[in-house]
């Protein structure tokens, strides 16, 4: 249990379900791309706590806002801050959001292992989300109103994707299923989905392959094409990546809170390091010297 957690699950003791770090129910809309660290979490943190209840929603970000925004869900996980207009609606109630970073995520490009082609620059991506004709001509996402698609379209400084070679699904897991059934197809997925798949994914991703990205000139990670491992997310040469942040809007202690600070304290750190991604502070390590 970390130092900080343990500090307001103590002065909590006494406090009702509603106002505890540690005890009784709440809601938690998720970004879909993170599903599978979220998961993780929260089996962990239910364990540790059998009388907290955090009840997983996930949606798309469009999706994830709008709740969030109109105050049905006041916690939310997701891979950007608000903007200044997006969070008029609780400085009105004069009620401050926390935001706390407790990862680094990477997009990831996954094709059939049949292709022989196994990587892919930055430019040749524009290049498809700018409706021109390059050497993949088809580009699945998972969801038009996601927050990778979103990510795409600032990459590619474009207000609309184009009407043909981009298409999208509803989910991370129709793409992977996708791609494995339509060879020389290229799927854009969190690479959590790829580290952790559900189990009815596992024959699908054991079937496909990871794509290595070479960035745009002058930008790191321009000399090789990089794949998105921890390493190269850390030393920033893989060009896709994006935060993870918990954002509570509960203008107080409660559940919420508490599931926050497990995130960064330092077992949700340990869990994020373990599933693939990048913890936003490196636990540190326990060595034990025998004499």
């Amino acid at each position: 249990l970390s130092g900080g957690l343990f500090v307001l699950a103590s002065c909590q003791n006494k406090a009702s379900d509603s106002r505890s770090f540690t005890e009784g129910s709440t809601k938690v809309v998720i970004d879909e791309s993170f599903k599978p660290i979220v998961e993780d979490q929260l089996q962990v943190f239910e364990a540790q706590y059998p009388t907290a209840k955090i009840e997983p929603v996930y949606k798309s970000e469009n999706e994830l806002l709008n709740l969030f925004l109109s105050d049905s869900i006041r916690v939310a996980v997701i891979s950007r801050t608000l903007k200044p207009e997006e969070s008029k609606y609780y400085e009105n109630k004069k009620i401050n959001i926390r935001v706390k970073r407790f990862a680094i995520d990477a997009i990831a490009l996954i094709t059939h292992k049949s292709v022989t082609d196994s990587t892919i620059t930055v430019a040749e991506v524009i290049e498809v989300l700018q409706g021109k004709p390059g050497r993949f001509k088809t580009l699945v996402f998972d969801n038009p109103n996601s927050s990778t698609v979103s990510y795409l379209k600032q990459l590619a400084s474009v207000k609309e994707l184009p009407s043909t070679g981009v298409y999208g699904l509803k989910s991370n897991p129709e793409v992977i299923r996708y791609v494995h059934d339509h060879p020389g197809t290229v799927g854009v997925v969190g690479v959590n989905w790829m580290k952790q798949p559900d189990p009815d994914l596992v024959p699908f991703v054991n079937n496909l392959r990871t794509l290595g990205v070479k960035n745009l000139p002058g930008k790191p990670g321009s000399d090789d094409f990089y794949k998105p491992t921890q390493s190269n997310i850390a030393l920033k040469v893989y060009p896709f990546t994006r935060n993870l942040y918990i954002m509570n809007g509960q203008g107080g202690p409660g559940l919420g809170s508490g599931f926050a600070a497990f995130l960064y304290g330092e077992q949700g750190q340990r869990i994020v390091l373990k599933s693939g991604l990048l913890p936003d502070s490196l636990p540190p390590r326990e060595i034990r010297i025998k004499k």
